[in-house]
């Protein structure tokens, strides 16, 4: 037996029992524990047969010589690839989700509220990332405020929800009038347009080269909740900093879901171990999808956490959210 394509049926039953067992308790598991619920009625010793059999081709370690066994990182992606996708959120957890992430009013504070939902569901770091691209990129309409002399509020809405204020500092004052004709050309003339432009009128090319329709190169809004999870479940402290240090890090949490989730994707993707992206997150997985409205990715929702996860229930709440995303803007739109 040295690969998963190897394992029989007794192995497999065995070794998902370990992993099942492991995810629930968080104690290595010993033989006796898996002979009491296993099906063949084997005795402890077959199963601490079976066991040395499994930690031989690389699928369980032993922490503490008179301990149980843990499953290694390979055990998880093999027992994830025993999952039939069949599972169901309970009523309670679609109450959760939709209790919280109904009412929201832009994808902006939708993706918000999913992190912190997919932190609760998960017991994981919940991560949301807006691309702030693709064809939903589109101008629905702007708004001006008079600050003061020469300061101006720009409030921009775009059609896929998202919202972007500055405030603008311009070399000549405008009037109130000055930019409500301004705000009202560009609502008439310009309402579905991308937000590339190259000349607007005259009246209001201060506040074009102020940057008031200006892109930014996509920005992209990242939310992150449940870091306080992996407090309570991560007991190496070195690993635990470095984890922190890295969700501190708008861009390394956006290249990270770069990385493993690909816009073509459809299904829910499980990557255990992110040592390829992130050296020092060998022993953490991510659990994510990209966020679609119809066919096009407006960004990515995932739970990273720490590989003893209830991998099916997270595989599952991220699904749901995203379908949920992908209805409730349609509706929306």
């Amino acid at each position: 037996m040295g690969s998963a394509s190897g394992i029989g049926k007794r192995e497999r039953e065995v070794l998902t029992a370990i992993v099942e067992t492991y995810i629930s308790t968080g104690e290595p598991v010993g033989s006796r524990t898996i002979a009491r619920g296993n099906r063949e009625s084997l005795s402890p010793a077959s199963i601490r047969n079976v066991m040395s059999d499994l930690a031989d081709a690389g699928f369980l370690e032993q922490p503490h010589a008179s301990a149980g066994r843990v499953p290694t990182p390979q055990a998880y992606r093999f027992y994830v690839k025993q999952l039939t996708g069949e599972a169901r959120l309970s009523p309670a957890d679609e109450s959760l989700i939709q209790g919280n992430l109904q009412g929201s009013n832009d994808v902006q504070e939708f993706m918000e509220r999913t992190s912190h939902v997919l932190s609760l569901i998960s017991r994981g770091v919940g991560v949301t990332v807006t691309s702030g691209q693709g064809q939903r990129n589109e101008l629905e309409h702007v708004y001006f405020q008079r600050q003061g002399d020469r300061k101006v509020l720009a409030v921009v809405v775009m059609r896929n929800g998202l919202v972007r204020d500055r405030v603008l500092r311009l070399t000549d004052d405008l009037t109130v009038a000055d930019l409500e004709i301004a705000a009202n050309y560009i609502n008439q003339n310009f309402r579905g347009w991308r937000t590339e432009y190259d000349r607007i009128m005259t009246s209001v090319a201060q506040l074009y080269s102020q940057g008031a329709l200006a892109t930014e190169g996509a920005p992209q809004s990242v939310f992150v909740e449940g870091a306080s999870n992996l407090v309570i479940t991560q007991q190496d402290k070195e690993r635990l900093r470095q984890l922190l240090a890295t969700l501190e890090e708008r861009q390394r949490i956006v290249d990270l879901l770069s990385a493993y989730l690909d816009a073509r994707q459809e299904a829910v993707r499980v990557v255990v171990g992110l040592e390829d992206t992130v050296p020092h997150l060998n022993n953490f997985v991510l659990i994510g999808t990209p966020a679609r409205v119809g066919d096009e990715v407006v960004g990515s929702l995932a739970v990273i956490g720490p590989t003893r996860l209830d991998y099916e229930h997270t595989i599952t709440a991220v699904s749901y959210i995203a379908r949920m995303f992908d209805q409730f803007w349609n509706e929306s739109s």
